[in-house]
C-alpha cells in the first residue's frame, strides 16, 4: 500500500485523480466523489460514488479483457483505487451511440430514446477549456491527434466494446444507451506501438437504463436533476452482483466498513496479454 502523502499527482481531473504507481509503467487511479455536469459548472461531491465507479469500471475492464480487447487495468488496490498501466492518451474520445439521447438530441432534434438504425460512432477532441468539440475524422487526422492506423484500431475496438456491453447489460435488464471510450499509446522495448482502452466505463460515462420503466440510471440523474444519484450507480452495481444485495450506503453516506470488505478485482489475463502492433497498413475509405 502506498501513502497517499508520499505519491506524486501526475493528473488531477473532475472525477479521478493519477498518481505515480509502483514502478515507471503503472500508474494509480483514484476516483473521486465529485460529480461535474456542464463541463464542471455544475459540482457536487457525493458519498460513495468514487467506491461505485471504480468497482464498476474494474469488473467491465476485466470482462472486455476476456473477449480480447486490451485495456490498461491491472488489479483494484482498495476501494478507491486501482493499479493500471502507463500510457499516452489519444487526445480523442470516442462516443458510440445505440439510442438518442444528450447532445445528439439536441444538435439533430432527434426524440429522446429514437433507436438509432445502426450504432453511431462520433468524435471529441478531449480539451475541457474549448468544451470537448466534436470533431470529424479528417479533424483527428489532419492535426495529427491520431493517424489512420491509430484512428482504424480504436474505431474497431470501440464496436466490439459495444457489442459486448450491450449483452452483458441487456442480460441484467439494462439498456446501454451510449458510452464513451478513450484509448491509449505504449511501446514496446523495441519501439512497436500498441492501442489500449485506457481511462473508465461507468455510469458516468455510460447512460443506462432500465428496461422495464425507462429510469435512467447514469450521470444524467446529477445532471437534471432527476434522483439520487448514488442511488441509481448502486443499484447498477448490484444488478452486477459487485456489491452485497443490502448495498454500501446508509444513512448518511458510504458505509465504509463494508465498503472496505469488498473483493479485490484482478485483471488475470493481463499478465497473459498478447498485444496487436500497430502497423502501417492501406487508411479506411471515405
Amino acid at each position: 500500500m502506498f501513502s497517499m502523502t508520499r505519491r506524486r499527482v501526475i493528473y488531477e481531473g473532475k472525477a479521478k485523480n493519477l498518481y505515480e504507481g509502483p514502478d515507471p509503467n503503472t500508474v494509480i487511479q483514484y476516483f473521486k466523489d465529485d460529480a461535474t455536469a456542464g463541463n464542471g459548472v455544475k459540482h457536487a461531491v457525493i458519498a460513495g460514488k468514487g467506491v461505485l465507479n471504480n468497482r464498476i469500471s474494474a469488473h467491465l475492464m476485466t470482462k472486455l479483457e476476456s473477449i480480447g480487447i486490451p485495456t490498461h487495468f491491472i488489479r483494484s488496490i482498495n476501494m478507491r483505487e486501482q493499479l493500471v498501466r502507463k500510457v499516452e492518451i489519444i487526445p480523442i474520445e470516442l462516443v458510440v451511440r445505440n439510442i438518442a439521447a444528450g447532445s445528439l438530441v439536441k444538435r439533430l432534434g432527434i426524440k429522446e430514446g429514437t433507436f438509432l438504425g445502426r450504432p453511431l460512432v462520433e468524435f471529441y477532441y478531449k480539451k475541457d477549456a474549448l468544451g470537448d468539440p466534436m470533431v470529424s475524422e479528417d479533424h483527428i487526422i489532419t492535426f495529427g491527434w491520431a493517424d489512420p492506423y491509430e484512428l482504424d484500431e480504436m474505431v474497431a475496438m470501440a464496436w466490439r466494446v459495444n457489442d459486448y456491453l450491450n449483452g452483458l447489460f441487456a442480460g441484467i435488464g439494462l439498456k446501454l444507451v451510449d458510452f464513451k471510450l478513450e484509448f491509449g499509446r505504449i511501446w514496446g522495448e523495441h519501439g512497436e506501438l500498441y492501442i489500449i482502452l485506457a481511462d473508465e466505463i461507468s455510469p458516468d460515462n455510460c447512460r443506462l437504463w432500465d428496461m422495464k420503466t425507462g429510469e435512467k440510471l447514469d450521470k444524467d440523474r446529477f445532471r437534471f436533476d432527476l434522483g439520487d444519484l448514488v442511488e441509481g450507480y448502486q443499484y447498477i452495481a448490484q444488478r452486477l452482483g459487485l456489491i452485497p444485495e443490502g448495498g454500501i450506503m446508509k444513512a448518511g453516506g458510504l458505509d465504509e466498513q463494508a465498503a472496505e470488505k469488498l473483493s479485490v478485482i484482478e485483471n488475470d489475463l493481463a499478465r497473459e496479454r498478447q498485444l496487436r502492433e500497430i502497423k502501417p497498413s492501406k487508411p479506411r475509405k471515405h
